[in-house]
């Protein structure tokens, strides 16, 4: 069987659970905390960084979220997540692409840093002012998901795909840190409200990183 090496609040790891719970691929989870810097980890990642995919009766290794994703894509029949004309393709990579860079790097990546990594591993106080300019970052972000539900049923057209599927892992590890305030957000919270009822996502919902609680409403699609 697959094993998935990952830590709770790893949006990139999200979204390769809920790509796997979406076609109903079977695997193990294997906590990994990237910032212990195990040698057997690096060894199978010189990044350091989760998650990482192995099968080991085949000898397989998967690295990286979005090649991971890419090959259970191409191996995978059921439920495309890359799917549509060239053109349509080419715009689900563009967004998987913005939210796995910009939005992690101006929202969810300050928001793990300020408020997991510092309490739990450095046990130190957290930066109040990136932590404000990651939330103003949010509502900017917001509003552009905003603008593209206005224009669409699904983030990247008139179906799901794996453009959702990031967005919603970033979301999920930011609203879990208290870094968005869904005021206002008419069309993004909607999308979101029923991406939180999906089987394939509720499970994540479900976890808890130790010492860090999420908001009383978190879990729940009617929020």
């Amino acid at each position: 069987m697959w094993q998935l090496y990952q830590f709770t609040l790893c949006p990139f790891t999200r979204k390769v659970r809920t790509l796997l719970g979406e076609k109903d691929v079977g695997y193990e989870l294997v906590k990994e905390m990237p910032w212990d810097r195990r040698d057997e980890f690096v060894d199978m990642n010189p990044t350091g960084q989760t998650p990482v995919m192995v099968d080991p009766e085949r000898s397989t290794l998967l690295i990286d979220s979005m090649a991971i994703c890419e090959y259970f894509e191409e191996t995978i029949d059921k439920a495309a997540m890359i799917n549509g004309t060239a053109t349509n393709r080419a715009e689900i990579r563009r967004l998987v692409a913005w939210f796995d860079t910009q939005f992690y790097r101006d929202v969810t990546g300050p928001l793990l840093d300020e408020r997991m990594v510092k309490r739990i591993v450095h046990r130190t106080t957290p930066n109040s002012a990136r932590l404000r300019e990651a939330m103003k970052s949010s509502i900017a972000h917001l509003d552009y998901i905003d603008f593209l539900l206005d224009h669409r049923k699904w983030m990247a057209g008139a179906t799901i795909s794996l453009a959702d599927l990031a967005a919603a892992a970033q979301i999920s590890v930011a609203d879990y840190l208290g870094g968005i305030d869904w005021t206002g957000h008419t069309h993004a919270k909607a999308w979101y409200g029923a991406f939180k009822s999906r089987r394939s996502f509720r499970p994540l919902l479900a976890e808890r990183m130790s010492g860090i609680e999420p908001p009383s409403y978190y879990e729940n699609p009617d929020f």
